[in-house]
């Protein structure tokens, strides 16, 4: 993903509109959903699925594709140096495996260098690499990177709880089961008084 350099002052608002997403064929698609649903026995000529391929190839789409955002950073004029923390950010994504949703929540800090971040922009990384075809283990590990790369800050934490439906409705059949997984930077990886204040107002045991 190609992310534009940050080009405004210091005493200004970094101002960056970060896309993401794969081109999709829409067309090509609802043809494919057409034959999946043909091969797995389902009379697509009935009226309640006629329109199912157009749909799922619809719904596809968009759960593949971020919505464009501006990046938004200040100056941290105070030099606040205290844990920035949004707790139970709500996500969903596709897992990779079996293109079936997993969603949760994910919990995401950092401690403020130079710069700090909108709140809501944290909602907005989680969602931007939450948009794909996904492992929980990777979303929270590019999520953290992304913001250890953009903001250059003392430490990053990222948690994520989810649930997957490739284990809740198939296979095991673990109904209820939460995956955890974690990915930490700078002092929030090396300091143990830093990573358990993290760990603590997360709500999470490490």
């Amino acid at each position: 993903m190609t992310v534009a350099d940050l080009t405004a002052d210091a005493h200004r608002p970094h101002l960056e509109m970060i896309r993401g997403g794969a081109d999709i064929d829409l067309g090509r698609a609802e043809r494919a959903v057409a034959e999946l649903l043909s091969a797995l026995g389902q009379d697509i000529s009935d009226e309640h699925t006629r329109d199912t391929p157009r749909r799922v190839a619809a719904a596809y789409a968009e759960m593949l594709t971020p919505r464009a955002f501006n990046l938004t950073t200040f100056p941290n004029d105070e030099g606040y140096d205290e844990l920035v923390l949004a707790r139970d950010i709500p996500f969903h994504s596709l897992c990779q495996h079996h293109m079936l949703p997993f969603k949760g929540v994910a919990h995401v800090g950092y401690l403020p260098g130079e710069r700090i971040l909108g709140l809501s922009k944290l909602a907005r990384v989680v969602e931007l690499f939450a948009r794909g075809l996904q492992v929980q283990e990777r979303l929270t590990k590019q999520v953290a990177d992304w913001l250890q790369d953009q903001l250059d800050p003392k430490g990053v934490g990222v948690v994520m709880e989810a649930e997957h439906l490739c284990m809740s409705l198939r296979g095991v059949r673990a109904e209820g089961s939460r995956t955890v997984t974690s990915a930490l930077h700078g002092l929030l990886r090396a300091d143990h008084r830093s990573r358990a204040e993290f760990f603590s107002l997360t709500g999470v045991r490490p």
